[in-house]
């Protein structure tokens, strides 16, 4: 990976350090009637989705018109919450009335933790790019 993605570690390492909790956990997890399956897929698709995002918000904070990454944003945010909505949507259609509720809040929690760390690098990277 260039020196110029580096930015992109922060996301590789919390996905790591996610998915091994998650698995050293399991049982844990499962006695806490929490669907360990649901958390790995939900980490590993914010981790895709923050991939993409922070590759769109990099390309546009090159750009000289601030505009472009304001509207970066906004269109990150929109695509994480409506890949989101259907994820959730998609959970509960096909597992009926039995999904789990644990899972789906466990989740959310780890957008949060993703989020975070995907801000933290933008601002990073914005202070970098002396803009």
């Amino acid at each position: 990976m260039s020196a110029s993605n580096r930015f992109i570690f922060p996301l590789l390492a919390v996905f790591a350090i996610l998915s091994g909790s998650i698995v050293v956990f399991s049982r844990a997890l499962e006695k806490s009637n929490v669907d360990t399956t649901v958390l790995l897929v939900a980490n590993g698709l914010f981790f895709l989705l923050n991939i993409v995002v922070s590759l769109t918000q990099k390309k546009a904070l090159a750009n000289a018109n601030a505009n472009v990454f304001v509207r970066s944003v906004i269109a990150g945010m929109m695509i994480k919450m409506f890949v989101c909505a259907i994820a959730v949507l998609a959970y509960v259609v096909l597992t009926g009335p039995d999904y789990n509720k644990k899972a789906v809040f466990i989740s959310m929690f780890i957008y949060l933790i993703y989020l975070a760390v995907e801000v933290g690098s933008i601002i990073r990277l914005n202070n970098r790019s002396n803009a």
